[in-house]
């Protein structure tokens, strides 16, 4: 063969500095690229063999080396694959951007399974230049009496092309470092990039450090070969069939890929063949919420290659805390393969991400209740907000969110209606029917076909619920010492998400335990003394503590230890929440007056003694402590307030003690 010389064929003009400058972000991404064509070359003489176009070498494998030369400064990629020949060198290699991959899936996808090729861009090669001054190919093609080839070029514009001396089938490249690429000569920098992009590609990964020194031979002690050990997994989990995964091997593959050392809460299998290929494994990490991130790190592969660890548009935004692995070969790439195009494809990878969460739930909380509620305060907050943001998600997945009860009792929303005795509406169409005179008939009963006055507030089935358990603790105690129920809602999430609830069903109410004092927690008692008493009270407390506008009620209280305790309305409480949002609390707080209400026990002793010594030198203090308290059991009290109370409780047990 003669020495041939020449300019790259390029297709578009300067395309060659917008790929070492532009195309690929990270400069280490040659390794990937590099050994990733390795592994396409095996996999197409692979094919050939199947089809009966190429006769293996029995006991032959197939394998990628990587060298790495330090003091040289090079690093050399073999593989034992198809090869090239001169022809095949020239369209491959000194026609950028023309796919050879995709040239053989064309000529040969009538004659074998369609096993998808890594290299579907043909530029790959190229990054080698981002890092070498020069690079070299030395290749044997697979065909009979093929003649080896040699190629080179210095800076990726000029190439010079003749006779090689290879004589074993296969392909190797040799890369000259840049001044500034030195690092990739170092073992450990070259192991440290390979694991990143190459840790499941489909053919074995050697390494060789070609400076390292030769291991020391004891005096008498034959030369052994150390075995070798391929960098990758050939096989990864994803690729196989959950029916044929241990517990063991996924908990193993997630310490693996993750570097976290805690167990998930459980994890996804994903296999889908229509109406696009994608496997892979989603796991439901274990979430310290006060100090860790709530983003989650999913790991994008194409054909077991590593694309990217950062794939905000497959994965749904309320289930970002996953970590996991997809590799969908039919995803859509830009050409260095490290972005998504944005198109209804991803959308639909989305949409099943979506589905396979909300069936593996829907599945745990029939089949694996207990294990379903000790998972759900970690994974509550995002379901809730999947529900907020995803409406088929919701129709999937809200028989099946849970709530915790003043017991520590996780119930259905369903259940806790049912446990409540709240009434059911029958919806059913067959329930009703109407006479000739128009009447509306429900078996057994006459419904008035009078209409309702109109703006009538319909009667709704309260609902109510604790944000903070140590700070309303005093009206758990009421609560519970009736033996009535509440249940817990202390993430951020929970106001929107019971107010999704609301809209969707406008016979619940939701109410924060503090909101109102249930007819449930009042005794019996004259209306006309409380009354009388509730005007004293209020004339009283207005005076002594200096706020004229602030509403304050006497009520018989069943616990006669309660003394007083400050309710706030839902919708003051809900638009005061609102304006904090917005950082406009103070904004809030005078234009709706705080919407606060003190009630007092007319059961309790410290209030029947105001009632009874209104002039007393002690009623000041009492009034302003019972004041602290009931507040105290509502919400914190500002720095000024709590500096006073807690100066005013050394004065009462001085009182005391004297």
């Amino acid at each position: 063969m003669s020495t041939e010389k020449g300019n790259l064929s390029i297709n578009s003009e300067n395309i060659f500095p917008i790929i070492k400058k532009w195309l690929y972000s990270d400069h280490d991404i040659f390794y990937r690229e590099l050994v990733s064509n390795g592994c396409d070359a095996v996999t197409k003489l692979k094919k050939l063999a199947l089809i009966g176009e190429f006769e293996e070498v029995e006991g032959e494998e197939y394998r990628i080396d990587v060298s790495v030369n330090q003091e040289e400064k090079t690093i050399t990629v073999t593989d034992n694959g198809i090869g090239m020949t001169a022809d095949e060198v020239k369209e491959y290699i000194n026609q950028i951007a023309f796919s050879g991959a995709e040239d053989f899936l064309k000529k040969y996808k009538d004659k074998a399974s369609e096993d998808q090729i890594i290299g579907h861009f043909g530029l790959g090669f190229y990054s080698s230049f981002m890092v070498a001054h020069r690079v070299t190919i030395s290749t044997l093609s697979y065909k009979k009496d093929a003649k080896p080839v040699f190629w080179s070029s210095d800076e990726g514009m000029e190439f010079e092309m003749g006779e090689g001396d290879r004589t074993q089938r296969g392909t190797q490249i040799t890369l000259y470092l840049n001044e500034d690429s030195y690092e990739f000569s170092n073992e450990y920098r070259a192991r440290e990039v390979l694991g990143k992009y190459c840790s499941f590609m489909p053919v074995p990964i050697y390494l060789k450090n070609e400076n390292a020194p030769a291991p020391e031979k004891k005096e008498g002690e034959e030369d052994k070969k150390e075995e070798e050990k391929p960098l990758n997994n050939t096989t990864p989990l994803w690729n196989k069939h959950p029916n044929d995964c241990t517990e063991e091997e996924y908990k193993e593959f997630y310490r693996t890929v993750f570097h976290d050392y805690r167990e998930p809460l459980f994890y996804i299998h994903l296999n889908m063949d229509y109406p696009f290929n994608l496997k892979g494994i989603l796991y439901f990490p274990k979430i310290n919420l006060e100090y860790e991130s709530l983003e989650g790190v999913i790991k994008l592969y194409s054909n077991q290659v590593f694309i990217a660890d950062n794939i905000k548009e497959v994965i749904p935004e309320f289930l970002m805390l996953l970590k996991g692995v997809i590799d969908c070969p039919d995803l859509p790439l830009n050409v260095s393969r490290s972005a998504l195009q944005n198109d209804g494809f991803v959308k639909k990878i989305s949409d099943y991400i979506t589905k396979k969460v909300a069936d593996k739930l829907s599945g745990m909380f029939k089949t694996e209740r207990e294990s379903y509620e000790k998972y759900w305060d970690d994974i509550a907050p995002f379901i809730k907000y999947g529900c907020i943001k995803d409406q088929k998600f919701k129709e999937k997945i809200r028989d099946y969110c849970l709530f915790k009860d003043l017991n520590g009792k996780y119930l259905s929303l369903s259940e806790y209606i049912k446990e409540q005795g709240f009434p059911v509406e029958d919806k059913t169409e067959d329930a009703s029917s109407k006479s000739e005179d128009g009447v509306e008939r429900v078996e057994g009963e006459v419904v008035s076909d009078d209409k309702p006055e109109e703006n009538k507030e319909p009667e709704k089935n309260k609902i109510y619920y604790v944000t903070d358990e140590k700070q309303q603790s005093q009206y758990i105690n009421m609560f519970k010492s009736e033996g009535l129920n509440a249940v817990i809602l202390t993430h951020n999430i929970d106001q929107p998400f019971i107010q999704q609830i609301e809209q969707d069903n406008d016979k619940l109410a939701f109410l924060r335990i503090d909101a109102d004092i249930s007819d449930s927690l009042k005794s019996e008692g004259s209306e006309k003394e409380i009354k009388e008493d509730e005007e004293t009270l209020s004339k009283l407390f207005k005076k002594v503590l200096g706020k004229d506008k602030l509403e304050v009620k006497a009520q018989f209280l069943k616990d006669a230890s309660v003394s007083s305790v400050i309710t706030l309305s839902e919708e003051s409480r809900r638009m005061s929440d609102m304006m904090k949002m917005y950082n406009m609390s103070g904004v809030g707080d005078d234009m709706f007056g705080g919407g606060e209400t003190l009630t007092l026990n007319l059961s309790n002793p410290l209030v029947k003694f105001l009632l009874e010594h209104k002039k007393g030198k002690k009623v000041e203090i009492i009034c302003e402590q019972l004041y602290d308290l009931a507040m105290l059991s509502h919400r914190p009290l500002s720095p000024e307030a709590m500096t006073k109370f807690v100066a005013r409780s050394n004065e009462i047990m001085e009182m005391i003690s004297k």
